[in-house]
């Protein structure tokens, strides 16, 4: 099992959260269909039309790294405060924004995303920033805490249209209002 990230109808009616219809991201299916399109991100793209849903598990550490957050998929804020483990749209949107600007960002280190390259994003785009040097150490802390007992870096390896999928996906959710339930 793992965690899945569910659109749903913002806000809850009732008790619960009404899903989205998967007929919402039908057009993702163009994306999985074109000759083109790396399998990993082809597999995402269909399974978001089908569904209306991500397999989220493969991205939590990523995009935790990416938006300096702990648990971000998992909705564990909303969790921690006794509610319903849900990412709202404006969150949706922040996500969905981080996620563009990284994807913008790696465009220069190639087709494919590894630990190595999301580090030299992240330092490049800090670097210039006003209190740079906190940064960078905060980022640095980060990155180690993410390597084994060998020091071995996470095996990372999505292709960038992968992450650009993903991404639409909750730029999606947030354009159209709704929300994302995690679900275990």
């Amino acid at each position: 099992m793992g965690l899945d990230n569910v659109a749903v109808q913002w806000p809850a009616t009732g008790r619960f959260y009404d899903p989205v219809a998967p007929a919402e991201f039908v057009d993702f299916a163009e994306i999985a269909e074109t000759a083109a399109t790396a399998a990993p991100t082809a597999a995402l793209a269909g399974h978001i039309a089908r569904t209306g849903t991500v397999r989220a598990t493969a991205y939590t550490e990523l995009v935790d790294l990416l938006l300096g957050l702990g648990g971000v998929l998992y909705a564990t804020e909303a969790a921690a405060e006794d509610e319903d483990p849900v990412i709202d749209p404006d969150t949706c949107a922040w996500i969905a924004g981080g996620l563009e600007k990284f994807v913008a960002g790696h465009a220069p280190h190639g087709e494919t995303v590894t630990f190595e390259t999301v580090a030299a994003v992240l330092k490049s785009a800090l670097s210039g920033a006003r209190l740079a040097e906190q940064q960078l150490n905060w980022l640095d802390g980060r990155l180690t805490s993410l390597l084994d007992e060998e020091g071995g870096t996470p095996q990372w390896s999505f292709p960038l249209s992968e992450l650009s999928v993903l991404a639409s996906f909750y730029r999606r959710c947030a354009d159209k209002g709704f929300a994302v339930y995690a679900e275990f």
